[in-house]
């Protein structure tokens, strides 16, 4: 769950910010059919087998338009939910439930597919000691929501942004003048409580990384037979990840590699929406 200073710090301010995305002046069809507060019910419905996350986003955009509106769920953060499955009904100013609506299940299906690719992926690794990470292939002002949704679907957060930990990359290599000089200077500049990982695409420069000292290293876009060449390189004297074109097909090819991580920015770059939906909005005439 997001705990409520991660949520005031981080997520309210993104969470408004959509809603002004979505209301600019006023809920124009919402204040044609209800110009007075009336308090209703409306319920959330599954439409898609996934694994549902999200649910206090989903639950904040409301309480968000109006602190007193209820959402009372039926399954948990993180559960396996199939079509059909009544997931939560949302209790309040039906003016509030019609002008969050987009915005909250827009939330809701982006961190549940991402959570759904995710745990798939995960699945695959099962017994395998390697661990899924995610990467910062995330759409822009929903990274934090992103990345969350991975680690609800049972994955691992890679370095958050670029403050975050040192990742030498092939354009950091390139302007540094080779993989022993960017490390060094990495040294140099970076805390010294800070790993560094160095991505390296030959054999060669594996070399260069492990002589060079390099915490962890990442083999990216190589081919199988590359990847068993290196790792015998590399002999246990970094951590090593696998990276580059990480798909659900690919992982069962890999997974059996003597490796500690495998990284894809597939679980947040292609990951697809769960389809969920807010239905049968009704007027509640009992107190609220």
């Amino acid at each position: 769950m997001l705990d409520p200073i991660t949520m005031l710090l981080n997520a309210d301010p993104l969470i408004l910010s959509a809603l002004r995305e979505d209301v600019t002046s006023e809920d124009v069809s919402t204040n044609c059919v209800l110009p007075e507060k009336k308090t209703g019910q409306a319920d959330l419905l599954c439409k898609q087998d996934g694994v549902i996350c999200g649910l206090p986003v989903f639950a904040r955009v409301f309480q968000l338009l109006d602190p007193d509106t209820v959402v009372t769920f039926d399954v948990n953060e993180g559960d396996r939910v199939s079509y059909g499955q009544h997931l939560a009904t949302v209790t309040g100013d039906m003016r509030v439930i019609l002008t969050g609506e987009r915005t909250a299940l827009n939330y809701l299906q982006r961190m549940s597919g991402v959570a759904t690719v995710t745990r798939a992926a995960a699945d695959l690794l099962e017994g395998s000691g390697i661990k899924l990470l995610d990467t910062r292939k995330t759409t822009p002002n929903n990274r934090i929501f992103e990345k969350y949704a991975v680690r609800i679907g049972c994955g691992y957060n890679h370095r958050y942004n670029l403050s975050d930990g040192v990742m030498l990359k092939d354009n950091h290599i390139g302007a540094a003048g080779g993989v022993k000089a960017a490390i060094e200077a990495a040294r140099e500049y970076a805390p010294f409580v800070r790993k560094i990982e160095v991505e390296t695409e030959t054999t060669d420069m594996v070399r260069e990384a492990v002589e060079a000292g390099a915490d962890i290293i990442m083999l990216d876009n190589m081919d199988r037979e590359t990847m068993q060449e290196a790792i015998r390189i590399i002999d246990g004297r970094a951590e090593i990840e696998i990276s580059g074109n990480v798909t659900a097909e690919r992982i069962p090819q890999i997974a059996d590699l003597d490796v500690d991580y495998i990284s894809s920015g597939a679980l947040t770059h292609s990951a697809p929406i769960l389809d969920v939906s807010l239905k049968n909005l009704h007027p509640k005439e009992t107190a609220f």
